[in-house]
């Protein structure tokens, strides 16, 4: 585990694999704040833009915002203070964009019953002859009406439709496309029979021109990596597989690298409204995704449809505090992990909240010292992969009785079960192989902020506060940061709020005890947004829509189905 970026990535994993079994920014080179898609059932000053469709052609949880009132911006610590807003793009589109906005994508038949679809972009927008990406998109179509729901809208062929309706897990690095597939039948009935559902790979990711790193020999290297090092060896070594992901990165993306930008992907995401033929963008965006959603409502404001934006990135934050919240984040987490286990006669490590903290601190030190054996072909548990599998476990409750077990048998000298939560955080495959998504997640990352340590003498100064937000895990998220510092090309972006002014209601979800996006974050954003509308979710776990709230479900379907928000401020129970 390494650094926000991967943090942001976890919940991935969750929604595209488990979701699909069951039907749901820590690792490292992050450069800034974020978090991944949860584990969900369902999931210069410029004029603002107005042109539709047709015309393109050409630290914790935080306080809360009291019912009605307007939420608050930061993390409580200063974050955020002289960060620039993010300016609208000019209303008309370029002429050297407009080939773009016109172009008649093939969609045909794909995947079992889906859509597929390929359409170019500029690599770079602002130089548009320098070169082309290709990204992929693939769509569920909208349900007919059922005429036997006494919910629904009546006879078949009644309901309205509402366009298309763009989803994104989250990462970055998410398959928005596996994420589709996996979740398009949880959607609540009505809503499918409003909208096309669609995801689109973002540039770099899937199968939208992957980035690629490192084999999966060398990747084991990588996430196996001592993340508390002591002595200059250790350093080193950490330092030598840190400069060898950034390498291969280089090596295997070439020019590409540097135009993997959450607001390049805003603007792909523009291309593909209009391609579909739609005057807004509707949008839900979880974790990352809802960065990727804020990033477009501020660039395009006058664009926006129904978007909603849940388990909300902050994007204000510089590099270190979003690693040190989001640090805090998990922190709090663990807190209500320890406090039931203790109260579970299989609770491997004490009978009260303190003493199973205590109890993993000293596991984690004990396996630092002596990796444990596991059953996978020889490979031995780190303390990295360890704190990694430990990490997985927040980001959903149904994870927590896995991690019992592991930590059980961990205490026992078997380190398989924490090994496959660590396997399974980072995607890797039984046959030793990673998906892109790790690859795709530094990237963009090392891109979006500024790196927030330059070298191991900077992590080290920083350690000390990295602890205080989180005596667990804030060492090792301190140290998973530094990847970015060797990143071969230059960040092109910077913290900055978000106003999206002249924007339609956009809904932004925060969970009170989420470990990757912390509740505080969500309160950031909205009070940002002009058109911001808080919805809390007191409970656990990463996201909320689509994770067994009736409350929260409710409200986001019926925000999507007529436009109507919910009241600010408005909260609901687990």
């Amino acid at each position: 585990m390494r650094g926000f970026a991967r943090l942001r990535a976890v919940a991935v994993v969750l929604a595209v694999g488990l979701l699909a079994a069951s039907a749901g920014g820590c690792g490292r080179g992050s450069s800034g704040p974020a978090g991944g898609s949860g584990a969900s059932g369902v999931p210069g000053q410029a004029s603002s833009d107005s042109t539709g469709a047709g015309a393109g052609a050409g630290a914790g949880a935080g306080s809360d915002a009291g019912a009605g009132a307007r939420p608050g911006g930061g993390d409580g610590d200063g974050a955020g203070v002289g960060a620039t807003p993010l300016e609208p793009l000019p209303a008309a589109v370029p002429a050297a964009l407009a080939p773009y906005y016109a172009q008649h994508p093939a969609w045909q038949s794909c995947d079992g019953g889906f859509e597929c679809a390929t359409f170019r972009v500029p690599m770079d927008y602002d130089h548009p002859g320098d070169g082309e990406l290709t990204l992929a998109a693939a769509r569920a179509a909208a349900l007919p009406d059922d005429p036997d729901d006494p919910g629904g809208a009546g006879a078949a062929g009644d309901t309205p439709r509402a366009g298309s309706l763009l989803l994104n897990p989250g990462g970055p690095g998410g398959s928005a496309v596996e994420y589709l597939e996996a979740v398009a039948g949880t959607y609540d009935r009505t809503v499918r029979a409003r909208y096309d559902l669609v995801g689109l790979d973002p540039r770099g990711v899937g199968r939208s021109n992957p980035v690629s790193c490192l084999n999966g020999e060398r990747m084991d290297a990588f996430t196996a990596a001592d993340l508390a090092p002591g002595d200059q060896g250790a350093v080193d070594a950490l330092v030598a597989v840190d400069k060898e992901f950034a390498e291969g990165c280089r090596r295997q993306a070439g020019t590409a690298l540097g135009h993997l930008s959450t607001v390049e992907s805003a603007r792909d995401m523009d291309v593909l409204r209009a391609l579909l033929g739609d005057e807004r963008l509707n949008f839900v965006g979880k974790s990352y995704g809802t960065f990727l959603g804020a990033t477009y409502a501020g660039l395009f404001p006058t664009r926006v449809g129904r978007v909603v934006l849940d388990g909300a990135m902050d994007p204000a934050l510089d590099s270190v505090t979003g690693n040190r919240t989001q640090a805090g984040g998990f922190e709090t987490a663990w807190a209500a992990f320890a406090e039931d286990c203790a109260k579970r006669e299989d609770c491997p490590l004490g009978r009260t909240g303190q003493q199973v903290g205590d109890q993993l601190t000293a596991l984690l030190a004990t396996v630092h010292a002596h990796p444990l054996p596991s059953t996978d072909n020889g490979r031995r548990l780190t303390e990295a992969q360890a704190t990694t599998g430990v990490v997985q476990a927040m980001y959903a409750e149904f994870l927590w009785p896995k991690l019992r077990t592991a930590l059980t048998d961990a205490r026992a000298g078997d380190g398989t079960g924490l090994l496959k939560l660590s396997d399974a955080y980072y995607g890797r495959e039984a046959d030793g192989s990673y998906p892109n998504l790790m690859f795709a997640n530094t990237a963009v990352n090392c891109l979006d902020l500024p790196a927030p340590f330059r070298s191991p003498e900077d992590v080290q100064r920083a350690v000390p506060d990295f602890e205080r937000a989180s005596p667990h895990f804030g060492r090792d998220m301190a140290w998973m940061a530094l990847t970015c510092a060797y990143w071969p090309v230059r960040a092109t972006g910077a913290a900055h709020t978000i106003r999206a002014a002249g924007a339609a209601p956009i809904v932004v979800i925060g969970t009170t005890r989420d470990p990757a996006t912390p509740y505080a974050w969500a309160r950031s954003l909205a009070g940002q947004l002009e058109s911001g509308r808080l919805l809390t979710y007191d409970g656990d776990g990463h996201t909320a829509y689509g994770r067994r709230s009736s409350c929260v479900d409710g409200a986001v379907n019926r925000f999507l189905l007529t436009g109507e928000a919910p009241d600010q401020g408005k909260r609901c129970d687990r």
